[in-house]
């Protein structure tokens, strides 16, 4: 059943969603090194979390090659629809790509992932109830990375109002920009992470606990 900010968060993207990948090309560079420090391997399974339109469907299978697999979900309609026209063409080309329309707190994974990408889905990162269901399915050891908006330095608050109103579009815990990784990162071993953007952005990535949730 959806939460009340799901359904906001699907409304948000129901306006959003056509002009969406035109959007990206900013952050493409970081997509690619968000990719990149998952450090890929053929044959293994990768999971793109909120996966939006399907963006990184390419390159997250170049890592598993053909004897890999992906999944991914997406709660939005109309993003989901853009990513299963490129799952479609990607499967017709004998790749293995598994999407479901379904949010972070309710899907269900077909496989357990080996890796898995968290790119610019700030309101799963700040939802317990999608770490709580995502987490049971991981297991310990499991790579992420991850990439998204933050708040900039103390010293450059006056900035902020800038992050905030560039993260509201997309986000209904578009506020939540301090440390927006707090809920996740208990979660990891070996978390680190680097600022982006100028300090509007952060790229992360860690393994799961053994005794994550």
């Amino acid at each position: 059943m959806p939460t009340a900010d799901n359904l906001r968060s699907i409304e948000l993207y129901r306006r959003t969603a056509a002009g969406y990948d035109a959007s990206t090309g900013p952050t493409w560079p970081i997509r690619m090194r968000c990719v990149a420090k998952l450090a890929l391997r053929p044959g293994e399974t990768v999971l793109d979390v909120g996966c939006g339109t399907g963006l990184s469907f390419e390159a997250l299978l170049q890592g598993v090659g053909r004897s890999g697999r992906l999944i991914a979900f997406e709660q939005s309609p109309e993003m989901h629809a853009q990513a299963r026209q490129r799952a479609d063409a990607l499967r017709a080309d004998g790749w293995s790509v598994e999407l479901h329309c379904a949010s972070a707190e309710e899907v269900r994974l077909g496989a357990t992932p080996d890796a898995a990408l968290w790119h610019y889905v700030h309101d799963i990162t700040r939802s317990p109830a999608a770490l709580d269901n995502l987490f049971a399915q991981f297991r310990p050891g499991m790579r992420l990375a991850i990439a998204g908006m933050k708040f900039f330095p103390w010293w450059l608050a006056p900035l902020n109002l800038l992050a905030w109103l560039k993260n509201r579009p997309y986000n209904v815990h578009a506020h939540e920009l301090h440390e927006p990784w707090s809920l996740l990162a208990p979660q990891l071993e070996r978390f680190e992470w680097e600022a982006t953007q100028w300090g509007m952005g952060y790229l992360g990535s860690g393994a799961v606990k053994a005794a994550s949730r």
